[in-house]
């Protein structure tokens, strides 16, 4: 059997953070996702809004780094809770319990011009946030390359020094 979601939405409300009676931090949230895909008509597409369940270490990220607006990548499992309302009647919700929360895009600074890698990101149960390599993004200066020499968009290639002209091998 296999229970595995992955979504990627916007936060439309501030996490709520919670903590159980023996003090196991719990946030909620709901992500505002849109579907691949427009109604029969060709008309806008429409979008839904998915109730998220954290826990723990994963619960206290998401509500000290994330808030209303924030574009959020969630994987975790579905699942179904039926509960009593106040008038006694038998509802039935699903959720998403998140495993793993990321940071969807990176965010620009309130100065404008600096970027920071918080897409690189990610923080998943009981663990430290993990640092992946850094996504290179389109408005990123261009590194210096050892293909530098190269003539771009040409075939020229610069010459390479022959040494004593010995090979090694």
């Amino acid at each position: 059997m296999l229970n595995h979601i992955v979504l990627m939405g916007r936060l439309t409300r501030d996490p709520e953070l919670r903590y159980t009676q023996s003090q196991i931090p719990v946030a909620s949230f709901s992500l505002a996702v849109e579907r691949d895909f427009g109604n029969r008509d060709g008309g806008e597409r429409q979008t839904d809004f998915i109730d998220i369940v954290a826990w723990r270490s994963t619960a206290e990220f998401v509500s000290k780094y994330f808030t209303k607006g924030s574009m959020a990548a969630v994987s975790g499992r579905l699942q179904i809770r039926d509960w009593t309302d106040r008038d006694g009647n038998k509802r039935r919700s699903a959720e998403v319990v998140a495993d793993n929360v990321y940071f969807g895009e990176s965010k620009r600074r309130d100065n404008g011009g600096d970027y920071n890698r918080s897409g690189d990101y990610a923080r998943n149960n009981d663990r430290q946030p993990s640092y992946n390599a850094p996504a290179r993004d389109s408005y990123a200066e261009p590194q210096q390359s050892p293909y530098d020499n190269v003539q771009r968009g040409g075939s020229t290639f610069a010459e390479l020094d022959d040494g004593d002209g010995e090979l090694p091998f």
